[in-house]
């Protein structure tokens, strides 16, 4: 499918799950956290799936609203030693960013996870250059999905929202997307699958298994 509607200038990412997999890091993170509290660790995989909408809910999930605030302390102090350590970059997420910049397009990133961290990533990766806004948690005062971290991204962009798409891999994304009024489209490549992203209502515009594949089907784009 070839995205419909008014041309598209400008293109909102989400990081975790859709540019890359940080997971590992993240789930060593939490365990050093829960050990640090006397707590059972959590496995790779209840840690995968409980990731959306910021660390804070994260761990809200995961040891309860009681201790989550006890651990979010020693969770920051260990994440930076370990984040590029437990680093990579998700298959098409480089080519995508190339290609769709020679195309003229804007391209910034739209994150729950904490700026400072984000940006970090994004520079190591050396996508800096092809990411002209790079916004998390703590940048401002909302986060996804409220509407005002959308608008706020479009608005420093220099877009309208029915000219930019948002790209995640959560309902997260998607609701971001809906309450600003931008256009949505997922890849199951992160903490919620194929069947869960196309249920979710309102449905994304599309749904696919990978960045190549949204980006041959979304904007035309050869391997």
């Amino acid at each position: 499918m070839r995205t419909a509607g008014a041309p598209i200038k400008a293109i909102l990412y989400d990081l975790d799950g859709t540019l890359v997999d940080n997971f590992g890091a993240i789930h060593r993170s939490i365990v050093h956290a829960q050990q640090a509290l006397g707590l059972p660790p959590s496995t790779y995989e209840k840690v995968r799936t409980a990731v959306g909408g910021g660390i804070e809910l994260t761990l809200t999930r995961l040891v309860g609203a009681e201790m989550a605030p006890k651990a979010l302390p020693h969770f920051q102090e260990f994440f930076p030693t370990v984040m590029l350590e437990e680093l990579h970059p998700l298959p098409g997420a480089a080519w995508i960013l190339e290609n769709l910049h020679i195309r003229g397009l804007r391209q910034a990133l739209l994150t729950n996870k904490h700026g400072e961290s984000a940006r970090a990533i994004i520079a190591h990766l050396g996508w800096d250059k092809r990411l002209e806004l790079v916004l998390g948690a703590s940048d401002t005062p909302w986060r996804k999905p409220q509407r005002e971290f959308g608008l706020h991204a479009v608005k420093k962009l220099g877009v309208n929202p029915a000219e930019t798409i948002m790209i995640g891999d959560s309902p997260f994304d998607l609701d971001a997307a809906t309450n600003a009024g931008l256009r949505g489209l997922a890849v199951a490549t992160g903490s919620h699958t194929r069947d869960q992203l196309l249920a979710h209502q309102p449905p994304p515009e599309g749904v696919f298994d990978n960045l190549q594949e949204l980006g041959a089907a979304a904007f035309g784009l050869k391997p």
